[in-house]
């Protein structure tokens, strides 16, 4: 049996849960999100104690590691619609920095011209300055992954630490090369 996916999911005040046959459908506050559950876990609402619950109605240890897997996934779900989620990122290096143009982010990198990056739909870039990115979003994987191609671009170097890191990311320095006199 499944720790995790036994669990029911809590349903927060201001979240609304729809479920219908396979499909899941969550909104809040936040926005709004859509999955299916995978074949052999079925899904249902109680809306009297405000919880979902999943389950593997097979009992087939296989697919434990699915149940599981699909109960996060509601989790973060209503997770992202009440409360969201949010990733912070840190430009470091001279004459590195971000600008918001609209739907698309301009990142000045080090490289002969700016790199756009298209924003995708459902996620929100805020730059307080302009080498700090906020971004945000109710869907934990578009968040994640739309950080991480940010941070692809130019990942921090060992050596200066130049780069786009992660805001609480420690970067590992190197010592540079040692120069000796030839007496």
């Amino acid at each position: 049996m499944s720790r995790i996916g036994k669990q029911p999911i809590p349903v927060p005040q201001g979240v609304k849960v729809e479920v219908s046959g396979r499909t899941v459908k969550v909104a809040g506050p936040k926005g709004h999100l859509t999955m299916d559950v995978t074949r052999p876990i079925t899904i249902r609402l109680e809306s009297d104690k405000n919880r979902v619950v999943l389950e593997n109605p097979d009992k087939n240890p296989m697919y434990n590691m699915i149940w599981g897997t699909m109960r996060s996934l509601v989790e973060n779900m209503v997770i992202g619609v009440s409360q969201g989620y949010v990733k912070r990122l840190e430009v470091v290096g001279v004459g590195y920095q971000a600008r918001l143009q609209g739907k698309e982010l301009s990142l000045q990198l080090g490289f002969s011209e700016a790199v756009i990056v298209s924003l995708p739909d459902q996620v929100t870039v805020e730059l307080p300055n302009p080498t700090h990115i906020v971004i945000s979003g109710p869907d934990k994987q578009l968040v994640g992954e739309f950080a991480a191609r940010c941070r692809k671009i130019r990942p921090p170097e060992p050596y200066k630490g130049k780069g786009i890191r992660y805001q609480e990311e420690v970067v590992r320095r190197k010592a540079g090369k040692a120069f000796v006199s030839a007496e």
